[in-house]
């Protein structure tokens, strides 16, 4: 069960809304399983550790929830938006083009952080 969702989403909303959102980032082909070449954001007490990260072209990022509320990554302009992140649940998401990807947390939009693709 999803904490914090569970009084308004029924089970069959939750799983119907993380199976588009996984079907999404799949067929963008922008989640993927990690690389030896990974960074990791840590998602806990409603902040993104490090808030920016620095990556080459290519690289995967994994966001891990560690926090005990359910939290989601949606980049802005809707480049990427995860499925809802339980605690210690993770997504992996490829950047493969230079330049700054500003996100946040669709659930608490107060929660942002950045992906810097640099050379």
């Amino acid at each position: 069960m999803i904490r914090g969702l569970k009084n308004r989403l029924s089970r069959a909303e939750i799983a119907w809304i993380t199976g588009a959102a996984a079907a999404i980032a799949l067929f963008l082909g922008q989640v993927a399983v990690a690389s030896a070449d990974d960074s990791n954001v840590i998602i806990d007490k409603f902040m993104f550790t490090p808030a920016t990260l620095t990556v080459k072209p290519g690289s995967m990022v994994t966001f891990e929830n560690h926090d005990t509320m359910v939290h989601n990554v949606v980049g802005v302009g809707g480049i990427f938006r995860s499925k809802p992140l339980e605690t210690n649940d993770k997504v992996s998401i490829a950047f493969d083009k230079p330049g700054e990807f500003a996100y946040f947390c669709g659930l608490h939009p107060y929660m942002k952080g950045k992906i810097v693709v640099a050379p």
